[in-house]
């Protein structure tokens, strides 16, 4: 495949980035999503805008920070939704590849539907878990759930290391009973080897005003960090009884 022909669409990137994988790491955040969900804080990258990146521009962009990743650091690719732009990423990360940088990949598990294509160029996935039943999924992103499950199955098939990311919105992540689903569906995914929670915030909603979109979660309060905390610790409690 020619790699002058293989555009992205980018938002930014990010040079010293210390929370998107391990070490520090270069994060690209890549236009567009086919989710909506309602705690979203990058609604600016719902919409995929004009390519503006080529293979070798971000190759070079991406290189010039090498020097810093050590043995740990690498790059993440993030969005958006970075399955969005899967041929571009696929290019990319075969370079990252032969200079030894290691490749993670920030997703909410929809793209394009080639994950058996992309997954075998990526060697850390942070999967951001959404909702874990049908309806809640569907309430929160506007989507169903049976597009992250192929995603999820491709991953498990190939053996990727896994990242879980959960974001905690009050009222609906902050009880027991979703800490229960929560522990029954990550019984379906393979190789995880960190989990994180997020607590929730609005501190997103002034992109919101600018763009004219209705925030959804306007009336919600931001997650109490301590109880998001004390949540984790139950729930690392039932996880670890479970496995």
């Amino acid at each position: 495949m020619n790699q002058s022909n293989i555009k992205a669409s980018i938002d930014s990137i990010e040079s010293f980035g210390l929370v998107d994988g391990p070490g520090i790491r270069t994060i690209v955040f890549f236009n567009g999503c086919k989710l909506r969900c309602k705690y979203c804080h990058n609604p600016e990258m719902w919409q995929k805008k004009e390519d503006n990146y080529t293979v070798e521009e971000l190759l070079n962009k991406i290189l010039r920070n090498k020097p810093y990743f050590q043995e740990k650091g690498g790059v993440t690719f993030s969005g958006g939704e970075p399955l969005m732009h899967s041929k571009f990423i696929i290019e990319v990360a075969k370079e990252l590849h032969k200079e030894n940088i290691h490749v993670a990949l920030d997703t909410s598990g929809v793209g394009l539907g080639d994950y058996e294509e992309i997954l075998p160029y990526i060697d850390l996935i942070l999967l951001d878990v959404k909702h874990v039943t049908k309806e809640g999924y569907k309430d929160i992103t506007g989507l169903e759930l049976q597009e992250v499950e192929k995603f999820i199955e491709i991953a498990n098939k190939l053996n990727k290391q896994i990242w879980i990311r959960q974001v905690i919105v009050p009222g609906v992540m902050d009880n027991e009973q979703y800490l229960d689903n929560l522990v029954e569906y990550l019984k379906h995914i393979k190789n995880i080897k960190r989990i994180d929670f997020l607590p929730y915030h609005n501190l997103g909603i002034n992109k919101y005003e600018k763009l004219n979109i209705d925030y959804p979660y306007k009336d919600k309060p931001n997650m109490d960090k301590s109880k998001c905390d004390e949540l984790y610790k139950l729930f690392i409690e039932k996880y670890k009884k479970s496995i």
